[in-house]
């Protein structure tokens, strides 16, 4: 069975033909669920591209990782965090291109310590990430990240590029920053240029054109060019699917004229995130009270913005539906979806912008308490979960070393709750009586679908 129509009915019973109920039965609520099928497709379209490079930061946890792994695309890191992730997962720390490559604006200590204990490769978005690199380092290669002047995205929060973005060498700068890696016998021999996150097509196109302006400023040492990410994802009904075949034919023109002009190719990498994984991950939490105040309704679900954080930072939309208790019609009403946290903030149904007092949602929302409702999972910035079984099969890996150290991103503080997915233990996974279902903690599930009909169903 392939998965949920889109745009998403009002109703649902069954993702890639497991009920919805006997998850939340078996695994509890809250609990994401991943399609493991539609993660390697997704993978699978970007194929054209040399390097298929996968920004984890869209969804770190460790099954969704060694999934992508196994279909065959690298990894970029921002943290020191997402480092001892990217190896967790098995990626190696070496190779031809670099398995992992860290891309930040800046080195905290601890991640330049990894960088140099493993040997990572390195994106440099600021220049003194030039210096700190270049005095620990006997020479080598470094890429650079340019702000080309201009951004975009879904949100002002997730827009990557021009004079009010924190984000990559400012353009003007370029050649300066090339002369500074010089110093330090450092050859800059890639460009990576990416503007925001959920950019239209239009605007990555002009993208392509500004990275080739700068690639040939860079200088004949120049060996790959990054596409970045950004590619949108489909969030309402009439948002259109991008063509990525035009798009990898924009950036293949791009790279054949530096071919031409260079003398020797040029390898193209693209850098997704959420456009792998967006779409395959669902949050399954339960309706477990009905309020009324004068002007509203609110179903208050047990997941909160501890769970799902996108709607509370960047105002976000989330498709929504129901799984009834029974059978009986209802109607459509609108109502504000809420958490169970202490927050007026603490709101799924919000329009961007919009202040404590929350904008009410229409379409499919439903009010009975005790049904069960999902929600299609955007994360970006979501909770880390420490996942640690293999997805696909097998008994769960048990990882010590990187796994368990204690990193920035761990030491940020994390809201508690009962079955403790922040605060997962290497080892803690136990399988499903399944040969292609694994869980942690009773706590995310992972589908994996050998064909177009075929799909798995968890049992206790």
């Amino acid at each position: 069975m392939s998965a949920p129509p889109f745009p998403l009915p009002s109703t649902l019973q069954e993702l890639a033909g497991v009920a919805v109920r006997d998850l939340a039965r078996d695994f509890g609520t809250p609990t994401y669920v991943y399609d493991a099928a539609g993660i390697t497709e997704r993978v699978a379209r970007l194929r054209a591209f040399d390097v298929v490079r996968y920004a984890q930061k869209a969804n770190s946890n460790l099954a969704v990782l060694d999934l992508v792994r196994r279909a065959g695309a690298l990894v970029d890191a921002v943290s020191a965090g997402e480092i001892h992730r990217a190896l967790a997962a098995g990626w190696a720390a070496s190779g031809e291109p670099s398995p992992i490559v860290y891309t930040a604006d800046l080195f905290d200590r601890e991640a330049l310590e990894l960088v140099l204990e493993h040997g990572l490769a390195v994106n440099c978005g600021s220049p003194d990430m030039i210096d700190q690199y270049g005095e620990r380092v006997d020479g080598g290669e470094i890429t650079l990240r340019v702000n080309p002047g201009f951004g975009h995205g879904h949100s002002r929060k997730t827009n990557t590029g021009g004079p009010h973005s924190k984000h990559g060498i400012w353009h003007e700068q370029l050649e300066a920053c090339v002369a500074r890696a010089a110093r330090y016998d450092l050859r800059v021999t890639g460009l990576h240029v990416h503007i925001g996150s959920g950019v239209d097509m239009r605007h990555l196109a002009q993208v392509a054109e500004a990275c080739c302006e700068l690639a040939v400023r860079t200088g004949p040492g120049l060996q790959s060019i990054s596409a970045g990410g950004g590619l949108p994802t489909r969030y309402r009904e009439g948002d259109p699917e991008p063509d990525i075949a035009a798009y990898f034919a924009i950036w293949d023109g791009v790279r054949e004229r530096l071919k031409r002009g260079l003398g020797h190719p040029v390898r193209l990498e693209i850098e997704p995130g959420r456009f792998l994984v967006a779409e395959s991950g669902w949050l399954v939490t339960e309706v477990r009270a009905v309020k009324r105040t004068s002007q509203h309704t609110f179903v208050l679900v047990d997941a909160g913005f501890n769970v799902l954080a996108r709607p509370v930072l960047y105002g976000a939309y989330h498709p929504m539906a129901l799984v009834p208790a029974d059978a009986d019609p209802r109607p459509l009403r609108d109502v504000v979806v809420a958490g169970p946290l202490c927050e007026s903030g603490d709101i799924f149904t919000q329009d961007e912008g919009a202040g404590p007092d929350p904008a009410v949602a229409g379409g499919p929302r439903r009010r009975p308490a005790g049904d069960r409702r999902r929600r299609r999972v955007r994360r970006r910035h979501g909770v880390e979960l420490q996942l640690e079984a293999a997805a696909g099969g097998g008994a769960p890996a048990r990882r010590q070393g990187p796994a368990r150290a204690r990193s920035p991103d761990a030491r940020r503080p994390r809201a508690r709750r009962d079955h403790s997915l922040t605060r997962g233990r290497p080892g803690s996974a136990r399988p499903i009586a399944s040969d292609r279902i694994q869980v942690i903690r009773t706590a995310t599930a992972l589908i994996a679908k050998t064909g177009p009909s075929s799909a798995t169903r968890p049992s206790a």
